[in-house]
């Protein structure tokens, strides 16, 4: 039986997959999703938090870049922490999950998926965000 995370997990490899120009990974990701074993309501969860941020995907990246330092462009963003964060910015916002563990989802997925120093600046950046939502 999938995880909460593995189905996260899932949901960043398929945006990261659709960041990288695989348009199909809109129509493939029920297979996906169960090639990886994400099934039932995890499945249910999973779908959604794709759909998700696929509706909301251009909110997502302003609110994203609103909240880079100066010296970063969004299109220098590594493709899996972009993933990473468009996943974390959309539960934070748009669902009512804590963003404690939102936060503690996505830094899993960062340690799992990406690098230590990733790991670090999406705890930052989500942190700033959800805090700034609270206000």
């Amino acid at each position: 039986m999938a995880t909460r995370t593995q189905a996260r997990t899932a949901v960043v490899q398929m945006l990261y997959a659709l960041d990288l120009g695989n348009e199909g990974m809109t129509k493939q990701s029920d297979e996906y999703l169960d090639e990886r074993k994400i099934k039932g309501a995890k499945h249910e969860f999973a779908d959604s938090l794709f759909q998700g941020v696929l509706d909301h995907l251009e909110e997502i990246d302003e609110i994203i870049k609103a909240h880079l330092s100066k010296e970063w462009d969004f299109s220098r963003l590594d493709q899996v922490d972009k993933a990473i964060l468009r996943l974390g910015v959309y539960e934070i916002l748009f669902t009512d999950l804590a963003y404690q563990v939102v936060i503690n989802e996505a830094v899993e997925i960062a340690k799992l998926l990406s690098s230590e120093n990733s790991t670090k600046f999406i705890n930052g950046m989500l942190d700033k965000i959800a805090k700034e939502k609270e206000k």
